[in-house]
């Protein structure tokens, strides 16, 4: 991971010269939870100017870090990121408490997040997601795959939603996903257990075989549809 992060920076640094302020890294590449088949590099890369020209500059290397398997990095000016602050409360809160500079001088610390609109954000994702949640298993094939699959690709985004929730409500701090899932469930008396399997295979502590996809699926669905209901209900 770290070769490749290198090369990214060294990379975006040949092409965007001067243009480039700061490249930052946050998310599961920080906390330690990383995981190589499932987990992202998530990279903002902070720019003067961020026009067609200076956009198309820097495809190359986002091609490349692409076609490496990683996702597209976000670019932003420094106006824009301080503008969009009233907007993208989760994602700027979670850079600011979990991030690492690859480049450039540690900008985050002065980031103002509002309590009140992070806490509406929360809201809106959470329910967003758990609509999503109810339209996917609606259309998936009835297939133990797909139903799978539908588990190993939201419980991330659930995972960071119910800890942004706890942060919302002035609950204690959480860091892992794990931890996140058990104090919901602590909060709200759902079940956590096919969270807790789906986390379990995707760090590869429990193999596909051993969990019984149908039932885990059911649990699954009522987790997020309890938690969503009862935690959008104490912070209204």
């Amino acid at each position: 991971m770290e070769t490749r992060l290198n090369q990214f920076v060294e990379r975006i640094k040949a092409v965007a010269g001067s243009n480039l302020n700061a490249v930052v890294l946050y998310g599961s590449a920080v906390t330690g939870e990383f995981v190589a088949e499932h987990s992202d590099l998530n990279i903002v890369c902070i720019v003067e100017q961020a026009g067609a020209q200076e956009i198309e500059q820097l495809h190359p290397v986002a091609e490349w870090w692409v076609g490496e398997g990683n996702s597209a990095p976000i670019i932003f000016t420094m106006e824009e990121l301080r503008s969009s602050a009233d907007v993208f409360t989760i994602e700027l809160l979670d850079m600011k408490q979990r991030h690492r500079m690859l480049w450039g001088q540690d900008f985050l610390g002065s980031f103002e997040v509002s309590p009140q609109l992070h806490r509406l954000q929360v809201e809106r994702e959470l329910r967003t997601a758990w609509l999503r949640l109810r339209q996917t298993v609606l259309l998936a094939p009835a297939k133990q795959k797909a139903r799978l699959g539908i588990m190993l690709a939201s419980v991330s985004a659930f995972c960071a939603l119910f800890r942004h929730a706890l942060i919302a409500l002035g609950r204690p701090t959480v860091t892992s996903k794990r931890e996140a899932v058990n104090a919901v469930a602590s909060l709200t008396g759902a079940n956590p257990a096919a969270f807790l399997s789906i986390l379990d295979l995707r760090e590869g502590k429990r193999k596909e075989k051993e969990i019984a996809v149908d039932a885990a699926l059911q649990t699954y669905f009522e987790f997020v549809e309890v938690v969503t209901n009862q935690v959008c209900a104490k912070m209204a």
